[in-house]
């Protein structure tokens, strides 16, 4: 894996294994530009409502071993975007650090609270009976939308508390959580002018 630098809040990143050829590239204080082929159509959907809804610019080209299942791109995506997430943060200097966000998609409602903290935790819970068998778009399974949570988090450092509070839609239920996480982590990410230095009474994130 490679991951480079530049100038403000960005990442670059490529992560080449047996199973898939990733390259994420984003922009932490974007506009919501998303430019996305992972070869999944759902994910490419779920991915692009969370660079809309982040406000990050980001940019993933994405293939892999999918004639035997998208698991593998779908998780060496998550890994690369939680890496890219590490990066472009950087010092974590003057953000706000917290961020929450309530979303619903017509009957479906998920809520989500971000940590920028340094420690990867995650607790998700809420999705009904089932949904995690459902193959949603034809190719992605419900089950990945915890692993890929659990993906981002593990490699960006930081801790997410995903909750399901209503749905009956397969659809629906996986992308209001991706759009939650997305708010939230935009509010989390966010320079707050009155915070001096790191956000934490240890000093550190």
């Amino acid at each position: 894996m490679t991951v480079e630098t530049a100038t403000g809040r960005t990442a670059r990143l490529e992560r080449t294994t047996s199973e898939s050829s990733v390259l994420v590239e984003l922009d932490l204080d974007g506009t919501g530009r998303a430019d996305i082929s992972t070869s999944v159509p759902f994910y490419d959907h779920m991915l692009n409502a969370l660079a809309k809804h982040s406000l990050m610019d980001l940019t993933v080209r994405a293939t892999g071993d999918t004639h035997i299942d998208v698991h593998h791109t779908v998780e060496d995506i998550a890994i690369s975007i939680g890496e890219a997430l590490k990066t472009a943060l950087g010092s974590k200097a003057g953000i706000r650090r917290f961020g929450e966000a309530t979303v619903p998609l017509d009957e479906a409602l998920a809520h989500a609270v971000v940590d920028i903290s340094g420690r990867p935790y995650l607790v998700h819970s809420g999705e009904p009976a089932g949904q995690e068998y459902h193959l949603i778009g034809g190719h992605f399974t419900g089950s990945l939308t915890r692993h890929v949570f659990e993906a981002i988090t593990l490699h960006a450092q930081i801790c997410l508390h995903m909750r399901v509070l209503g749905g009956r839609d397969p659809h629906h239920i996986v992308e209001a959580q991706f759009k939650a996480f997305a708010r939230a982590l935009r509010a989390a990410v966010e320079s707050d002018p009155r915070v001096e230095g790191i956000p934490s009474t240890k000093g550190a994130l």
